[in-house]
């Protein structure tokens, strides 16, 4: 039995629907279209193994497997997995980020969507990154998306939610990082700075790491477009957060961050 945090499962059995998460709005459109481009900059060819850990209904997984990747999909909700089964171009398996059932170094990529950002003690984070260290050849890419400390705080600000009443809320989670679960929002989770996000890997013993920008200041503004605008604003923003990527004085904008790294 996996130990999911038990507002962390009800959270997705019951509160939120993961399967169309990135097409559903203008800003998920943004990070989907994002996180393929900065994945497939760094992926090795057609052919090689990749581990999807946390990898919910297949999102990912299905793009990868169209792309020639031998994919499996781990993940702890059971009812995620069991979607991801009915794609039927790739592997899935319920599991636990922190305890893996892959044998030592017999993936080329492993994928970490959203392990580190629902792990909120950084024990369990560091176990997860050397479990994917582990399962992950030498020289093998390891990828891990983090959510970044100033998004709730962006989204609510942005949306005309944020209010002398919830800005505790805000300040709370952008001094320690943490989140707390929300009925109208999400649930228990950890927010990283970029560098601390880096520094993790680091620690984890990962070489060549790089931490980047996922979708840019324009994450914001796509959140909130009308969706008949949203094709005509994409390619902008797109644009956008390619070319501040990496620029530390505005990825922060960005809401998810990726680091890569080589076992």
């Amino acid at each position: 039995m996996v130990e999911l945090d038990p507002l962390i499962r009800a959270f997705y059995a019951e509160r939120y629907v993961e399967d169309d998460r990135l097409a559903r709005s203008g800003h998920g459109q943004l990070e989907f279209l994002r996180t393929q481009e900065l994945v497939r900059r760094y992926l090795p060819g057609p052919g090689a193994t990749v581990l999807d850990v946390g990898g919910a209904t297949g999102v990912h997984a299905r793009w990868l497997a169209a792309d020639g990747y031998a994919v499996t999909l781990v993940d702890p909700v059971a009812e995620h997995v069991a979607t991801a089964l009915e794609v039927g171009t790739f592997e899935a398996m319920v599991g636990d980020a922190r305890k893996l059932e892959q044998a030592d170094d017999s993936v080329d990529v492993t994928l970490l969507f959203g392990p580190l950002y629902h792990l909120v003690d950084a024990a369990d984070r560091a176990q997860a990154l050397a479990e994917a260290r582990r399962v992950t050849r030498v020289g093998g890419l390891v990828v891990a998306a983090g959510i970044s400390r100033y998004a709730g705080l962006l989204e609510y600000g942005t949306k005309g939610m944020l209010s002398e009443d919830n800005l505790s809320e805000f300040t709370v989670a952008l001094s320690t990082g943490r989140n707390y679960d929300d009925p109208e929002g999400f649930t228990n989770a950890y927010f990283h700075h970029a560098d601390e996000l880096r520094a993790e890997f680091d620690a984890a013993g990962f070489g060549d790491v790089e931490v980047l920008g996922v979708e840019g200041p324009a994450a914001a503004t796509l959140e909130h477009a009308p969706a008949a605008d949203v094709p005509t604003l994409l390619p902008s923003a797109i644009l956008l957060a390619r070319l501040v990527e990496n620029d530390p004085n505005v990825m922060s904008t960005s809401f998810h961050f990726l680091a890569f790294g080589r076992a």
